[in-house]
């Protein structure tokens, strides 16, 4: 099956409007590569098929979300990036607790399959346990757009492979190993999981709403996928739910520069919002 070059323009364009994803020619190939499983999953013989059910009104409703999953990559990791996780721990907490702030909020902002909302939960609840009497608390809000990896995500299950970057005290602190069945296999320890609440948010929504602004927000490897004027709109209502002072983490390829943001940078990738 061939994905013409008008079928390329609506669902590349239909992709930007609805979602942000910028996909230039060049991607065409990887387009029809991917959707091609999508058209065997439903049955469909063409892509003219596909694109018929795409704008269909059952389309809309139910396939947004795997076409979204088909062509982006959720690629993530506990402690992937290591260095945004010493200078929040050895940099960001500590200056929290000087200024006398006790408690701090943190929004993993595309979540994924969650390696990084419970990594930042073991990192958080480490540093809670280090304040004398305890007087520290988190809390830590992920969203992404895709209704499956936030499912994956509640459930805080995975492979003994995946778990390899987490330090091994912190393995036996905070993951359960499974039995029987289900040997193999790690969950998040309970107490990790209550603070952390997930929900599922687009960025391309212009009334989406956070409840209170976040002294923390990691949006790692998400703009990758925008075009810059996208970029920029998204980096700015971020700052809008970011305290003054916050800490914004962007992915290691990821820039603002050129950008009119108020923020600026502290580390490599790591920005704080001014006042």
């Amino acid at each position: 099956m061939e994905l013409s070059q008008s079928e390329f323009n609506r669902l590349s364009g239909f992709l930007q409007e609805r979602l942000g994803i910028k996909l230039p020619e060049a991607k065409r190939t990887m387009l029809s590569g991917r959707l091609s499983k999508r058209l065997r999953l439903l049955g469909l013989a063409s892509f003219a098929a596909y694109c018929d059910f795409v704008f269909s009104p059952e389309g809309q409703q139910s396939e947004l979300i795997p076409m979204m999953d088909a062509v982006t990559t959720n690629k993530t990791d506990f402690f992937r990036e290591p260095a945004h996780f010493e200078y929040l721990a050895n940099t960001v907490l500590p200056g929290l607790v000087v200024k006398g702030k006790r408690h701090c909020r943190v929004w993993s902002a595309g979540c994924s399959t969650g390696e990084e909302p419970y990594t930042l939960a073991m990192l958080l609840n480490e540093f809670a346990r280090q304040q004398p009497g305890g007087e520290f608390s988190f809390e830590i809000t992920a969203t992404d757009i895709s209704s499956r990896v936030l499912d994956l995500a509640r459930q805080a299950i995975y492979g003994e492979e995946r778990v390899r970057p987490v330090p091994a005290e912190l393995k036996r602190r905070y993951l359960l190993k499974g039995k029987g069945a289900n040997q193999g296999m790690v969950r998040i320890a309970p107490e990790l999981r209550a603070r952390v609440r997930f929900g599922r948010l687009n960025f391309m929504q212009p009334d989406f709403r956070m409840p209170v602004r976040q002294q923390v927000v990691f949006c790692r490897n998400v703009l990758i996928y925008f075009d810059k004027n996208t970029q920029e709109a998204v980096i700015n209502r971020l700052c809008q739910y970011l305290e003054p002072g916050g800490y914004l983490f962007l992915g290691h390829s990821e820039s603002i520069m050129g950008y009119q943001v108020p923020l600026v940078q502290e580390a490599p990738t790591v920005h704080r919002r001014l006042p």
